[in-house]
């Protein structure tokens, strides 16, 4: 299992606005489904990879803990013709298992993720209410078998003073986990 990072998206970058369907409701999703007046939060996530599953009862609080107060949306960019166990209704049953509180939606083309320059999985972009970007890294310092506790420290500490319209301060380090899985020559160039 290769390690990637996070590409580390220069802070202040307009979100990238997407057209994905949502695999639970099969509606399509963008960045006008999202109420203006709350930040938005963007995770880059799958179904097969083990950095995902590590932190997956994590992600499910996330949208039960900010229910009402952020927006909250997981894509999964992954080849799923050759990882199956990413393909929309595996995910679908994903989200059913964790009680997803938000759309996870699936990105066929792969250009959403290209356009947020998405690295692994999980991956997380954190917006404030005029979208632009504050945040851009890891969930906390838990890996699989490192024996730290999945507290998702870091990108709560982040999402504190945003929704307290403040700025984040502090260092922002790469979220680690599996590279997206990309189709065959659809690897970005940013991507090692």
């Amino acid at each position: 299992m290769a390690l990637t990072a996070s590409t580390m998206l220069p802070l202040g970058n307009q979100a990238p606005d997407f057209h994905l369907p949502d695999v639970v409701s099969g509606k399509t999703i963008t960045l006008t489904s999202f109420a203006k007046e709350k930040p938005l939060l963007v995770m880059f996530i799958c179904r097969h990879c083990p950095f995902v599953k590590h932190v997956q009862k994590e992600l499910a609080q996330l949208g039960e803990d900010y229910f009402n107060r952020l927006e909250i949306v997981a894509i999964s960019a992954n080849d799923a013709k050759n990882y199956p166990d990413d393909a929309p209704d595996s995910l679908k049953a994903m989200a059913g298992e964790l009680g997803f509180k938000f759309p996870l939606c699936y990105d066929e083309t792969q250009e959403t993720a290209k356009a947020y320059t998405a690295a692994c999985t999980p991956d997380f972009f954190l917006f404030d209410t005029e979208r632009k970007l504050v945040y851009r890294g890891q969930l906390d310092d838990s890996r699989p078998s490192n024996g730290k506790p999945v507290t998702g420290e870091d990108l709560r500490a982040a999402i504190a003073p945003v929704l307290a319209g403040k700025s984040v301060e502090g260092e922002q380090k790469p979220s680690i986990g599996c590279n997206i899985k990309w189709k065959s020559g659809n690897e970005p160039s940013y991507f090692g």
